[in-house]
């Protein structure tokens, strides 16, 4: 075997996908708290937790679709 190793080709649609864009840091989703019913919306990478009372279960409202 050579002493060079195997570079596969890179193409430009795997840095989109690893690499989150502007547009879904800034989305927000919004869910109901299982305890005080208070709504609550999250972005990326906040920790799952109602605002008012600290409960941790969240429950995703549903699409208008």
């Amino acid at each position: 075997m050579s002493s060079y190793a195997y570079n596969p080709p890179q193409s430009s649609a795997q840095s989109t996908t690893t690499q989150p864009t502007a547009e879904d840091r800034g989305r927000s989703v919004e869910y109901t708290c299982g305890d005080c019913d208070a709504p609550v919306s999250l972005k990326r990478g906040e920790p799952i937790r109602c605002r008012n009372c600290g409960h941790r279960v969240l429950y995703k409202q549903r699409t208008n679709r």
